[in-house]
């Protein structure tokens, strides 16, 4: 007996073939959820999987994107990748995720397909590969890239938000609060990452305003992998133990911030009793940490719908489309950990 077929899952379901795929699709409107129940149990009891390749050869789609982030362990990253597969399947789409560990190397080749033929349009969250390696990569597939990191004039699309202004908001916020020696984690030399790079520059705008000087020793380095948990407790244990310490630190990430947490404790230091806290990502890890986090929370599901839309329309589209800046929505959300300054 040979593999199940479409054919065979819609005579176990009583529908028709068409029915069967569109519900596979995510088509979920043109079928009830009582028909989309029988096709799924269906589909288990005969244990049918789709034959991709087969798919492509009749009708030139394999309906297969890609999405690469630099580390699936970061909250930030685990977070915007269930908001891209949601997202693909509302599309209609089957969503692959590679993790390239800011690696220059596989951030090419997740730009060019992960040499996978099934895979027509890839989503890509940079960190490491230079503008003119992706400019020259060899398999030119329909790119949608995210964040900072600026790739001009390649006709490819570009999702993100206004850095600066976000991070120039949640510093004021802990200005307001009573705040004035504030510290910053996540200021990188070698070399700086571009969503790095915005972050500092709001936060020293808000400064500039406040009548208050930036200060390098209260600004110590990370190394340029991607944000982590470690690095925010090693550059907090620095801050903490300078002769004056800061009253507050604003994190470039959530999990630096937690990291901070981590520290202060060993340090007999609590938030926001000793010092003002405040992240960035609105990572769902920030709001039952304790204290919870003061953060700038990203809208993953705006994200994501912006990017899938974008790269399926790249797909689709008979003619070349120009490049295109789109802003996902975020917003600042105060949680206790800072609270004013007493």
């Amino acid at each position: 007996m040979g593999e199940p077929t479409l054919h065979d899952v819609a005579k176990r379901a009583g529908v028709s073939i068409k029915t069967v795929s569109n519900v596979l699709r995510g088509v979920s409107s043109k079928a009830s959820e009582a028909t989309a129940a029988r096709i799924y149990a269906a589909i288990e009891e005969l244990n049918y999987r789709p034959n991709l390749a087969a798919r492509r050869l009749r009708t030139g789609h394999s309906d297969v994107i890609a999405l690469a982030v630099p580390d699936l362990r970061n909250p930030y990253f685990a977070e915007l990748s269930a908001s891209m597969i949601k997202a693909a399947r509302d599309a209609g789409y089957t969503l692959l995720i590679e993790e390239t560990g800011g690696d220059a190397e596989i951030e090419l080749s997740a730009a060019e397909g992960l040499h996978d033929p099934m895979i027509e349009g890839v989503i890509l969250s940079p960190l490491a590969i230079d503008p003119a390696r992706l400019a020259a990569r060899t398999r030119r597939l329909p790119l949608v890239l995210l964040g900072e990191r600026d790739y001009p004039g390649q006709g490819d699309d570009h999702v993100l938000f206004d850095n600066v202004q976000a991070s120039y908001r949640i510093t004021e916020h802990l200005l307001q609060q009573g705040y004035s020696r504030i510290a910053v984690i996540g200021r990188q030399d070698d070399p700086p990452h571009a969503t790095a790079v915005k972050r500092l520059t709001g936060y020293q705008a808000a400064l500039r305003e406040a009548g208050i000087r930036y200060q390098k020793q209260l600004a110590p380095t990370v190394p340029g992998a991607p944000y982590g948990k470690a690095m925010g407790a090693a550059a907090a244990r620095t801050l903490f133990n300078l002769p004056k310490r800061p009253d507050a630190v604003y994190c470039f990430a959530d999990v630096l911030a937690l990291g901070t947490l981590r520290a202060a404790h060993e340090s007999g230091l609590r938030a926001p009793e000793d010092f003002g806290l405040a992240g960035f990502d609105g990572i769902d890890e920030g709001r039952f940490s304790v204290p919870s986090l003061t953060t700038i929370a990203v809208d993953f599901a705006d994200l994501a719908n912006l990017a899938v839309t974008a790269l399926v329309e790249r797909m689709r589209s008979n003619k070349p489309l120009p490049d295109r800046e789109l802003h996902c929505r975020y917003e600042l959300i105060v949680g206790e950990s800072s609270q004013p300054r007493r």
